[in-house]
């Protein structure tokens, strides 16, 4: 993925192939602000998977987590569509002399939420095109399950597919599309 520069709220848009499928992300990032809350919940009600990260340096952004997900797990239809696909990532393991959150916890965490767990540096760009991909493969697992059979009517529409995006100071939107035409939405907040 190319250089991603943060800012208050700014859209930035690449293209990425994973698995021979081309994915055209657009992501929103917010910063973390929790204005416009009830739009938030519309993009969670609606999204099919959801990264969730915290700063390694900071014991508040961790702790923030649990409240994330419980939110999407408030908001979503659960009972019908199953659960989410989520990833939790520890983010800034190139201030690791600053590190507060052991990568052991980090891994409990997740393990107690059932999710793929990565750590990553925005900073040096490590880990992060691996975070997206992991994303993108387990919502594409999810959406075959759901639809194991193409000719029979499918219960996820591709076209619908959302991810959101949670970090502990942004939130972005995102975009995918296939190169044989089964397109996909993703939403990261």
């Amino acid at each position: 993925m190319p250089k991603y520069d943060p800012t208050i709220e700014d859209v930035y848009k690449t293209t990425i192939e994973i698995d021979e499928k081309t994915y055209s992300l657009e992501i929103l990032d917010t910063a973390g602000t929790d204005e416009f809350s009830a739009m938030k919940d519309l993009y969670v009600k609606d999204s099919q998977g959801f990264l969730l990260v915290y700063s390694i340096t900071s014991q508040a952004t961790f702790n923030d987590i649990q409240g994330y997900y419980d939110r999407i797990i408030s908001v979503k239809d659960i009972d019908t569509h199953g659960p989410p696909a989520v990833v939790l990532v520890g983010n800034k393991i190139d201030l690791e002399k600053e590190r507060v959150i052991s990568r052991e916890t980090g891994q409990a965490l997740a393990r107690r939420l059932n999710c793929a767990f990565l750590e990553t540096s925005a900073k040096d760009r490590a880990n992060i095109t691996e975070v997206f991909y992991d994303l993108v493969r387990q919502i594409n697992r999810k959406s075959q399950v759901s639809r194991p059979n193409k000719s029979k009517q499918r219960s996820v529409d591709p076209s619908e597919a959302r991810i959101e995006f949670q970090r502990e100071q942004s939130a972005s939107k995102s975009n995918a599309q296939t190169k044989d035409k089964d397109p996909g939405c993703c939403i990261l907040l």
